[in-house]
């Protein structure tokens, strides 16, 4: 079973049909003992970085997923759910993250269009077993902070938005989309599908 963190900030019903429809079980939960208890962890995220925390400390859900990270559980956080792994966002103020990745998340910064939004190629920087099957191609953003990582070891790919942008981090068994997946096409999915294939789990008949 897949858990979907439910903290009341992520595109919970996307993510999980994308899920079932790769052939995995998905349930949408809070209670830790699921979390921990599931193959495989997923947090997404949609909205501001400092509310996400307070929603997540506050429901004691933070730890549950530095624990989860901690257990080598293999763990992916979509959107403003990789953003969160990182140590700090400067969004509408400084905000300490789960510290599980180190880096922060910043403003872009120039003239140009923030919110970055729309198709944007890959460019891999490392080999992962996320890209088994694939060749770099276009995913579908949505966002107006960036992540700089502080160890570029945990950089997987980039893309390009007036400047090198992260886009899929990783560490072990945990990894960060900073595009939606679920909503990315062939390429997407299939990045979906290769971390689900990492959970042990079994595809439903």
């Amino acid at each position: 079973m897949i858990a979907i963190i439910d903290y009341g900030m992520g595109n919970l019903h996307s993510v999980s049909k994308a899920v079932e429809r790769l052939g995995w079980e998905a349930e949408v939960t809070s209670d830790p003992a699921h979390i921990l208890g599931a193959d495989g962890v997923i947090l997404p995220g949609v909205g501001a970085f400092g509310d996400a925390m307070r929603e997540l400390s506050e429901s004691g859900l933070a730890d549950v997923v530095r624990q989860a990270a901690a257990s080598g559980k293999p763990l992916l956080g979509i959107c403003l759910g990789m953003q969160l792994l990182f140590g700090e966002s400067e969004e509408h103020g400084q905000h300490e993250g789960l510290g599980i990745l180190p880096g922060r998340a910043m403003r872009f910064a120039g003239e140009y269009k923030v919110p970055h939004m729309g198709w944007n190629r890959l460019a891999f920087r490392q080999d992962s077993p996320l890209f088994e099957g694939l060749e770099e191609g276009y995913v579908y953003f949505v966002h107006s902070y960036h992540v700089k990582p502080d160890d570029e070891s945990v950089l997987l790919a980039v893309t390009d938005y007036y400047q090198p942008v992260t886009a899929i981090v990783g560490r072990g068994r945990v990894f960060g989309m900073q595009f939606h997946p679920e909503k990315s096409g062939d390429v997407g999915m299939r990045l979906l599908a290769n971390f689900l294939s990492l959970c042990g789990t079994k595809p439903q008949a």
